[in-house]
């Protein structure tokens, strides 16, 4: 059976020029960088040398780039710097439906300096009420992701960005969703940007932070002196080196076929709707309420067809609670509950996302005589 993979936005598979890129360097790159003989020293070069052609991707000075473990890391360092650096009445306007390490690292060194940001039904930031709140001074600083990872719903970053610079605030943009998938230019006018690997096909336990140009005060690890006294520690050279050779051939793909699809679904499954469907969405992803039954239970139906999907994020599952995004959205629990998130790939084709959706209308009419069985079985019981 074919196995067909529709959660991309979970993680990607290791791009075959991240591997080959990763394997070159642990076999003539593996030497400590900061040692201090001359093979050391190559390898040194090579590596500031992918921060370089990095910075130049992003349109950044080189200073700005600092290589983390990934978003989560990165995420963290900023909410830990700002609660360090911020006075006690400061406020930090975050998005309600950011990542999960946005949010715990807001509420874990901001405390009650957090204020959360209002949204459009949509999903999007009101950006209205933002740029009054900015020009009024009553936030010290904004965090707002690119692109949600759930829905695919895009805020006006740029915009925010824009309001943040006149205000001479700090502005941090969680893009792990963006990076990859979309285009970068306009990532360099925000302060503080995230983002990891392995959401375009790098490897895992790889990303960056950019930070604004002369910052000096954000410390992610202390210990020596790497990345310039940001964050200490041996440099994985090989896990940059994959991931600058999976950003460099990322693609932006098109949303025809997954418009296509919605289309289809939403005609064959009555009742079946789409999460911020009215809003600019990263063209891989739908969010998509299904008319009756939980979101485990379709999930593990596609599995067994061949379809690997998910109800949200990743970093949320085991949790109790329905999604943090689609409550803050207004969605009542029953039906963020039907919830399913399918995210695709540039090499996702139109044959996949036919097969999906035949799937998904097979799972229906398997689920519902499974459901008439069982109510028939509990009436005759009666």
């Amino acid at each position: 059976m074919k196995l067909r993979y529709f959660d991309h936005n979970a993680t990607t598979p290791l791009a075959e020029v991240a591997k080959t890129a990763w394997l070159q360097a642990v076999d003539t790159q593996w030497l400590n960088p900061s040692s201090p003989y001359r093979q050391a020293a190559a390898v040194r070069v090579r590596y500031e040398a992918a921060r370089a052609s990095l910075a130049e991707l992003l349109g950044v000075g080189v200073s700005r780039v600092v290589f983390t473990a990934g978003a989560t890391e990165a995420n963290n360092a900023v909410f830990r710097h700002w609660g360090d650096r911020l006075s006690a009445d400061a406020r930090v306007g975050v998005n309600p439906t950011e990542h999960p390490s946005v949010l715990e690292a807001a509420k874990a060194f901001l405390g009650e300096r957090v204020l959360w940001l209002p949204l459009l039904e949509d999903g999007r930031v009101d950006l209205n009420v933002l740029e009054q709140q900015i020009q009024s001074g009553a936030l010290t600083a904004v965090s707002v992701m690119a692109a949600n990872n759930e829905t695919g719903v895009i805020q006006a970053w740029p915009e925010i960005a824009r309001l943040c610079q006149q205000a001479q605030i700090p502005y941090h943009c969680d893009a792990s969703q963006w990076v990859g998938k979309m285009p970068l230019g306009g990532l360099s006018d925000c302060g503080y940007v995230s983002a990891c690997a392995h959401k375009f096909g790098g490897p895992k336990g790889q990303g960056f932070l950019l930070l604004p140009e002369g910052e000096e005060g954000c410390h992610i690890l202390y210990g020596g002196a790497q990345e310039a006294l940001h964050r200490a520690g041996t440099e994985d050279v090989a896990g940059v080196m994959a991931m600058l050779a999976a950003l460099e051939s990322a693609a932006v793909g098109e949303a025809e076929l997954r418009d296509a699809f919605i289309g289809w679904i939403c005609h064959e499954l009555p009742g079946a709707r789409v999460v911020g469907i009215e809003a600019d969405r990263l063209w891989n992803t739908v969010s998509l309420v299904m008319p009756q039954f939980q979101s485990v239970r379709w999930i593990r139906r596609m599995e067994r067809a061949g379809f690997l999907l998910s109800a949200g994020s990743a970093c949320a599952t085991g949790k109790s609670t329905v999604s943090h995004v689609l409550s803050a959205m207004g969605l009542e629990t029953a039906e963020a509950g039907r919830v399913l998130r399918i995210s695709s790939g540039v090499e996702t084709t139109a044959e996949d996302w036919q097969a999906l959706a035949d799937a998904l209308l097979s799972a229906w009419g398997d689920l519902q005589r499974e459901a008439q069985a069982s109510n028939s079985q509990v009436i005759s019981i009666d």
